[in-house]
């Protein structure tokens, strides 16, 4: 079965976060095993990012605003790809301050969901729902259309 971490710094703080992550991460049971890696903020990005890369392993895609944006389909393939080559996957997820140069560059890719900026907690949520979506891409589902 396929492994996937999500390291992200600090604790979901609103039920209604927790909820949803606690709902996708049940979907996904039956594709991967899936550990969400929370890291207490730091007071600075150099000791935080330390602490990420003690915990990350595998194919490491770290979330950031200057990463390659792509479609569902195409993070799909990111993931079948390392899923076929058995690989673990690590998906980072920084604080509100972002993510240090050492985790970017440590980073195997660099991946931008959006131009937009999401809140680091729901960040957590979306990529969730975006790695269940890529299963079901990847399965043949109608779920992501």
């Amino acid at each position: 079965m396929q492994k996937i971490n999500i390291v992200c710094v600090g604790k979901l703080k609103e039920q209604y976060l927790r909820e949803a992550c606690d709902e996708y991460l049940k979907r996904l049971s039956r594709f991967a095993k899936t550990e969400v890696i929370e890291i207490p903020e730091c007071k600075t990005l150099k000791e935080e990012g330390a602490r990420i890369l003690r915990r990350a392993s595998g194919k490491i895609f770290a979330l950031c605003v200057e990463g390659a944006k792509c479609s569902s389909e195409g993070f799909a393939d990111k993931i079948k790809l390392a899923t076929d080559k058995g690989e673990e996957i690590t998906f980072i997820i920084g604080s509100s301050c972002g993510l240090s140069d050492e985790v970017k560059r440590a980073a195997d890719e660099r991946i931008s969901f959006s131009d937009l900026t999401f809140a680091h907690q729901m960040m957590r949520v979306i990529l969730l729902e975006q790695v269940y979506r890529a299963f079901m891409i990847i399965g043949g589902s109608e779920y992501h259309k």
